[in-house]
């Protein structure tokens, strides 16, 4: 299993736009993916729209992605990329 962790810079959290591309790059991938925001420490499937949004992630909240299955490390180091780029 791999994790990834990272601070929301986007002044308005994770909002619809950005949470709609992360649902969309999740789904690429075979591996099970987790959003937790560490805040709150709820947790939802990173691949369900929904799920992704009833977390309320804000800015300068921590979040954490766990990454798990066949292609894992090719998700863990794309994800972290994603999030960099677009939160």
């Amino acid at each position: 299993m791999k994790t990834v962790e990272y601070v929301v810079a986007d002044p308005l959290g994770l909002h619809a736009r950005p949470a709609g591309l992360l649902v969309k790059k999740a789904a690429a991938y075979k591996s099970g993916v987790t959003l937790k925001n560490a805040e709150t420490g709820r947790s939802a499937d990173a691949k369900r729209i929904m799920g992704v949004m009833s977390l309320g992630v804000k800015k300068g909240n921590r979040i954490e992605l766990s990454i798990e299955g066949e292609d894992e490390d090719t998700a863990a180091a794309e994800l972290k990329a994603f999030l960099q780029e677009n939160l």
